[in-house]
């Protein structure tokens, strides 16, 4: 793989992970850069593509402009403010965001319900009767 991401959190990984191909690697600041985990990034980055997504707070603009020091040449992919980061971003656009980056090819799109709505039950008479099955037959 050529491409690396990294996020903040687990919880963003996961989210991500749910609209990228499994081989693509996701690595963590956990919220926190030293020394040492910048250099676990660098070398786990390798001479790969890097892409940066990191919250629009605070604390993920600190963790950008350090990485963008460490990463000069990445790649910033942006969620919108008004979402509760990458973690609380719908996946439509996460699946955006990664196309404006270029990452088309390592996109999923997932069999999913949209996000805040609820799966819908089958008809009257339960999965038997949406299969064409009869009770007592």
């Amino acid at each position: 793989m050529d491409i690396v991401i990294i996020v903040e959190g687990k919880k963003d990984k996961a989210r991500l992970s749910r609209v990228l191909s499994p081989e693509v690697p996701i690595y963590c600041t956990y919220g926190s850069l030293n020394s040492e985990r910048i250099e676990k990034l660098r070398r786990a980055a390798g001479d790969r593509q890097v892409y940066l997504f990191t919250d629009n707070d605070a604390s993920g603009r600190k963790i950008r402009a350090i990485l963008c020091d460490v990463f000069p040449d990445a790649v910033q992919i942006y969620t919108r403010k008004g979402y509760k980061g990458v973690e609380g971003t719908p996946e439509e656009y996460l699946i955006r965001q990664l196309e404006k980056a270029g990452l088309e090819e390592y996109i999923v799109h997932p069999d999913y319900v949209p996000d805040g709505e609820r799966p819908r039950l089958p008809a009257p008479g339960g999965l038997a009767a949406v299969a064409g099955f009869r009770a007592g037959k």
